[in-house]
């Protein structure tokens, strides 16, 4: 046995041979010597596979959602979004109808509106909690799982007006007797909400955990008398707590100033950032490691202050001098003039800026919202505009001019897509603001590009009242938007709830 030698049986040698001579469908010889595609090749057959309807089936395969397939995506959630709840403010205090109630309902056709609508509106970290204020002074700590159950059950029916709000499940509702225009959860103590008036007062901040009608804190501005005579009264139009430090509050008032309290050392500032010219500041804005600090003004102006070092840093100037300048300044006006499109289609005039936004997603974007309705973007690796987004007029379409409503806008989180009312209709806007030139609302998109998708395009979402703010879900996306009646409306995809589920 050990010298036999063993023959493959001939079916086997025949088997062999076919596969060796198996043909492919051009008629080559599998098996042959033909040498492997190149990676350029590679890559080239995978975009054209791409561009054949198999982007879906890539995200599969690779097994993440790519930049550019989000952006696609996004498209289509701005088109899902609709309204889906409306609560009017008809909410009491000890059995009598709040101030707000008041205004809205009984003096409605006595009142301006821009006296009792909705003039700040945020989440919580969690999304558990809705914080909103009011002109007439209303303060209400809202359940955001209370509001969109109630919102499902009445996107169901036939009817788009929501039964009146559970009372009972609103975890704070203060009437205090006086204008708010800004409130702001503590960011890293989500037990703190602050609030703020421009006709003065302090910053007043409140404990949800307690039921009591007085602030556990009230932070004052140093009474200054600054070169024009006038003096700082502690009238506040926006506030920020950082996000790395709970007992650091920043607030911009009515003569150009943002004071830095540190709680730690008392209830007034230990530093103070001035705009030099004075300016009214409408909105402040400040990154994620607390170093860098943005405010915007009616003038047109956006200012920047470093708080890190150098040249013209505040991280080294004695807390008793009156001013620390910003590192610069930028106007709108001079930088739309720097776009050749937009230049030859219309004359540029400086506006106010209503509001100033960081995106979460993309944080060298910083978006702003003028008075004239106009929305764009700062790039603040270059400091120039990028994007803009330019609605119609109000005299185009016929309509008077709006009662004057400073809006605030929000962003959705992982989209850059700004979402902002509209000036002059009932309505918002979500905008693509994603950060390259496919946005089309990016001042270098071109439209007739062959790889410019049909569904990248801004959207108008039509609503049952006017709009001044609008305030995003941290997790799936609602949009919360406050209105000028001081409702609020819940947008959102449109599902079936059944009453069990609340």
């Amino acid at each position: 046995m050990a010298g036999k030698l063993w023959r493959i049986p001939i079916h086997t040698r025949a088997l062999t041979n076919t596969r060796r001579k198996q043909r492919n469908v051009n008629g080559e010889v599998l098996g042959s010597s033909k040498p492997l595609d190149r990676p350029s090749q590679t890559r080239q057959k995978v975009a054209t596979l791409l561009q054949g309807g198999w982007r879906r089936g890539t995200v599969e395969l690779e097994g993440r959602l790519g930049q550019n397939y989000r952006h696609d995506m996004a498209g289509l959630l701005m088109k899902s979004y609709s309204e889906i709840g409306s609560f009017a403010h008809l909410y009491h205090n000890h059995g009598h109808p709040c101030q707000t109630h008041i205004d809205t309902i009984v003096h409605s056709p006595l009142v301006d509106s821009s006296k009792y609508g909705i003039s700040g509106l945020e989440f919580d970290n969690k999304g558990y909690y809705l914080a909103s204020v009011s002109k007439s002074g209303c303060l209400t700590i809202h359940d955001f799982e209370t509001l969109y159950c109630l919102s499902n059950n009445a996107s169901s029916s036939s009817s788009l007006q929501c039964s009146t709000e559970i009372e009972n499940k609103h975890i704070m509702h203060l009437s205090l007797n006086k204008q708010l225009d800004v409130v702001r959860w503590n960011i890293t103590n989500q037990d703190e909400v602050g609030c703020a008036s421009t006709k003065g007062g302090g910053i007043l901040i409140f404990d949800i955990g307690y039921i009591s009608s007085e602030p556990v804190e009230i932070l004052r501005a140093k009474y200054t008398v600054t070169d024009h005579g006038s003096g700082r009264l502690g009238a506040f139009s926006d506030i920020l707590f950082s996000s790395n430090d709970s007992s650091k509050v920043l607030a911009a008032d009515t003569n150009g100033w943002i004071s830095i309290w540190d709680r730690r050392t008392g209830i007034f500032p230990c530093l103070n950032l001035t705009t030099i010219s004075h300016d009214f500041l409408n909105s402040i804005q400040i990154d994620s490691e607390d170093q860098t600090v943005f405010g915007a003004g009616v003038n047109g102006m956006i200012y920047i202050w470093d708080l890190r070092g150098g040249r013209t840093s505040v991280g080294f100037c004695s807390n008793r001098e009156i001013s620390n300048p910003p590192f610069t300044a930028l106007k709108l006006a001079s930088e739309f003039d720097k776009i050749g499109s937009l230049k030859a289609q219309s004359e540029i005039a400086p506006s106010e800026i209503h509001s100033i936004l960081l995106d979460p997603s993309c944080p060298h974007q910083l978006a702003f919202h003028l008075d004239d309705g106009w929305s764009g973007v700062l790039d603040l690796y270059n400091l120039s505009v990028t994007h803009l987004h330019c609605p119609p007029p109000p005299w185009l379409s016929g309509s008077s001019s709006p009662v004057y409503h400073r809006r605030k806008a929000s962003w959705l989180l992982s989209y850059s897509i700004y979402v902002v009312g509209s000036a002059t209709e009932n309505g918002i806007y979500l905008l693509d603001f994603f950060p390259d030139a496919t946005s089309p609302s990016h001042v270098d998109f071109d439209e007739n590009r062959n790889d410019q998708r049909g569904c990248r395009q801004n959207s108008f979402l039509p609503l049952s009242e006017g709009i001044t703010l609008c305030a995003t879900h941290p997790l799936n996306g609602t949009i919360i938007a406050g209105t000028k009646d001081a409702s609020l409306l819940v947008l959102s995809q449109k599902s079936m709830a059944s009453a069990d589920d609340c």
